[in-house]
This record gives C-alpha cells, structure tokens and sequence, in this order.
C-alpha cells in the first residue's frame, strides 16, 4: 500500500495552494461565514479548473416535509430541452456532499456534476438541497432526503422518468443520506430501487469504522478523529444513542438485505474509507450484489479534480457507465448453491 497522494494529484494540489491562497486563511467559527468562505472556494477552484456544467434543462422546486420544513430540489434533464412525458428514461436522487454543513446544488462543481452526469448518463438526476448542521440538525436532513424521493417517484413519469427504473446516489454525507433514503423506503414505501451508486461515503457515525491511519496529511489520528467528532455532534448532536440510529449509521443496521445492487468508490488516502469498504462487505455476507472500487494515491476530495487528475475523470466516466446499467434490465446472478 503507498502512503502519499498519486504525484498528478500532489502536484495539482500544490499548484491550487499557491493560485488560491486567499482563501488559504484560518476558517472562521461562525458556521454562516465559514460556508461562505468555502462557497467563494467552490467558485475559485472550479474556475481554475476549467469545471463548469453542460447546457441542460433544469428545473428548481420546493416541496413541503412534514414537521421538517421544506425542501428545495432541482431537476436535471440530459438534454437542452426537458424529457416528455412517459419517455421512460431512468431517474436517479443525487445527494451532494459537504459534511452536513457546506456545499448545495447551487455549488459550481456539484451543479457541474450532476448536469454532466444526467447528460453522459442519459438519465433524470433529481438533487435535493438538504438543510445544513449545525442550525438542523437530525432527523430533518433524512426526512428532506425521503421526501426529495418520495416526491420524485410520484413525479417520474410527468418529468420523463419511469418510476421502474430508480437509483440514488451520494458522495460523503450525502451517500449517508442516500443509504438512510434506502433504509427509510425499505421501512414505509417499498418502492423499487434498482441501484445505489456512493462516493467516499460516511456510513458509521459512531466513528468506529473510521481509518484515521489511511489520510495522506500531517495530522495526528487523535485529532482527526476529533474533528471527526466535531462534525458528527453538529449533524446529531451530544448523544451516542442517535449516532446508533439505523438512519443516521446505516452501516451498523443489522439486516441489510433490503438494499438494491450497489456500488461504492472510496480512495485509498482517505478516513472514510473503512466505512465504505466494510459497507462492501456486510452487504455481500448479506446476499446484495455489492461492488468495491477503491483508487489508489487518491484522497476524499479526490473525484472533484476533473481535468486534472486522471483517477478523476476515470472515475466520472465509471460512475456513467454505472447509473447507464438503469437502462438495461436488471442482472441476475446464481446463488451460492450454483442454482437460479
């Protein structure tokens, strides 16, 4: 196993360090300021990289979550125009990451992400925009998460979509909230979700599964798993007995045979990956088509670098290939026995 960043990715890193050293400042405490400032970052980083979404159909709505709010969401067709009805393509949640506390589907590179992959795809991506921690905290962020979904597939055949042909996605906190959506369903609707597709996902809130040895940065294990922590309370709060709750650790959810096939990247240089690869590995022992990819040389922030790091563009171009399959019908596999 390597134990630093693949040389692309340390170079381009070093390089960015130096052209945004503005915003290379102490964060601020403030949690409005500090995601302002990491907002600014999103634009500037995007900007250097050349990122920027293809010219698809869009469209913003605002749907209502019982005793939660509201929730905003933003749809995005593969072409310039929007699909018609009852075109039957396939129609897939996207859930952004941002540890619970930053990023949006208005962010340069998860709106870039998600036109690029509706277009690429050939697929419907409904993004919801969750509330943020600390000012909400849990359960609101999963129940925004259920209603984004439920509210798509009430919705899939007047956007274009077909409700049979389903996946959910997510990336870091917001693959935690795509497996909670899979949780919640399983445990009031039971609609049918043919695919789970996560990237770097934080999965066991309790921490235990967290590799603090794997992260290619200069800092002790003790303190990252305190920074870790930190996050974590401002999502849950102070009690360890909800950090257990099958919606917000799906990893530590006793059967897990009710997820759909799924898919999970996670990198090599990164503390979650011990989340998603023991995620792997519990649903196979629990008989769901489960796959592991894992990049080497490669951190948690690693798949935003399009242009300019390969495992990047590579793993954009899986990620297509991967929500493509809602198209086709569903694989089967024989089981242990060699039977059908």
């Amino acid at each position: 196993m390597s134990d630093a960043t693949h040389p692309r990715t340390d170079a381009f890193v070093r390089a960015a360090e130096r052209r945004l050293q503005p915003f290379q400042t102490k964060q601020p405490t403030d949690p409005v300021a500090r995601r302002e400032q990491a907002a600014a970052f999103d634009v500037a980083a995007n900007r250097e990289l050349g990122i920027s979404g293809p010219d698809t159909a869009s469209e913003d709505h605002t749907i209502p979550v019982p005793g939660h709010g509201t929730v905003r969401l933003r749809v995005y067709w593969p072409d310039r125009e929007r699909a018609a009805p009852g075109a039957g393509l396939p129609i897939v949640l996207q859930l952004y990451g941002g540890g619970f506390t930053l990023a949006g589907i208005d962010w340069v590179g998860w709106n870039a992400i998600f036109r690029r992959r509706a277009q690429d795809a050939n697929v419907i991506v409904v993004a919801a925009d969750y509330s943020h921690a600390p000012e909400t905290r849990f359960p609101t962020q999963p129940e925004q998460c259920h209603a984004a979904f439920a509210w798509m597939i009430a919705h899939a055949r007047e956007l274009g979509g077909d409700p049979n042909r389903v996946g959910i996605g997510g990336a870091s906190s917001g693959g935690n909230l795509s497996a909670a959506v899979v949780l919640m369903n399983a445990d009031r609707d039971r609609h049918p979700i043919r695919l789970l597709a996560l990237e770097a996902p934080a999965l066991d809130l309790t921490m235990h599964h967290a590799d603090v040895g794997a992260a290619d940065i200069k800092v002790p294990g003790a303190i990252l798993r305190r920074i870790g922590r930190q996050l974590v309370r401002g999502y849950l709060g102070r009690s360890k007995r909800t950090a257990r709750h099958r919606y917000a650790s799906p990893l530590l959810v006793k059967d897990l045979s009710v997820f759909p096939p799924t898919v999970v990247y996670t990198s090599e240089l990164d503390t979650l990956r011990g989340d998603g690869e023991a995620f792997v590995r519990r649903l196979t022992e629990a008989g769901v088509p489960a796959t592991g990819v894992r990049y080497i040389g490669q951190t948690h922030t690693s798949g935003g670098l399009w242009y300019a790091v390969p495992a990047a563009d590579h793993l954009h171009r899986d990620m297509v290939t991967t929500l493509r399959t809602l198209h086709d019908d569903p694989a089967t596999y024989p089981n242990v026995s060699g039977e059908r």
